[in-house]
């Protein structure tokens, strides 16, 4: 067994352990292997591995992967910062995006998906500690945000993502991620359908997980650090 294919399994057998303890279905997570700076040959060779989808955080390079890896059925997922004129690539290259947090990008995005495509699955980022450096809507904010987007014909808003502040201390991981959850479950209670929460990394996946997660997303525990 490979590397990356010892460290996938790996991966997944902790994150089926954490669901059972807590009496999920592991069914009920999805692993995104974030794959931004590692080469299209790794990505193939996790797809052997039994990995699906994939996230990717800078637009050119992962133009050049979704190119290389085109006889692969692989789910490609957009988890970076958006810029305005990289929405049209985004809009026409992804499955889903992980990072809106502002109308402007939403609008455009829907406006850019390619018609023959499914609509673009979104999550809403939410800075949930309230970091300065860190992208995301503020909570209190959600609410007007998740209402415009849902009214954008080409996107499907899913749910909610975070990247809290990075902590070693396991108590401290749930409060950032049980926050997301809460804010999920009342725009729900507004009649809202929203599946998603796209929160946890290599270092607190089991938090989230623990907190509600349906994808985490996992980089350096499959792929090595960067």
């Amino acid at each position: 067994m490979t590397t990356i294919a010892s460290n996938l399994q790996a991966v997944r057998n902790a994150m089926a352990t954490t669901a059972a303890e807590i009496g999920r279905t592991p069914g009920g997570v999805v692993l995104l292997a974030v794959s931004k700076t590692f080469s299209p040959a790794a990505i193939r060779e996790a797809y052997h591995a039994g990995q699906i989808a994939f996230g990717e955080s800078y637009v050119q390079e992962a133009l050049e992967k979704i190119a290389a890896l085109h006889d692969l059925p692989l789910e490609w997922h957009f988890i970076g910062p958006i810029q305005s004129n990289k929405t049209r690539a985004i809009a026409e290259n992804f499955s889903w995006v992980h990072g809106v947090d502002k109308l402007k990008i939403a609008e455009r995005l829907s406006a850019q998906r390619p018609q023959n495509l499914p609509p673009l699955n979104v999550c809403l980022q939410v800075n949930v500690s309230g970091e300065d450096s860190k992208s995301g809507v503020a909570p209190d904010e959600v609410d007007g945000l998740a209402q415009a987007v849902t009214r954008l014909p080409q996107l499907r808003l899913r749910g909610l993502m975070a990247i809290p502040a990075p902590s070693d201390n396991v108590a401290a991981q749930h409060p950032p991620f049980a926050l997301l959850r809460e804010l999920r479950d009342k725009l729900n209670r507004q009649g809202l359908s929203l599946d998603t929460l796209s929160m946890g990394m290599s270092h607190d996946f089991a938090a989230a997980i623990a907190e509600g997660a349906t994808i985490v997303r996992v980089g350096s525990a499959i792929f090595g650090q960067r």
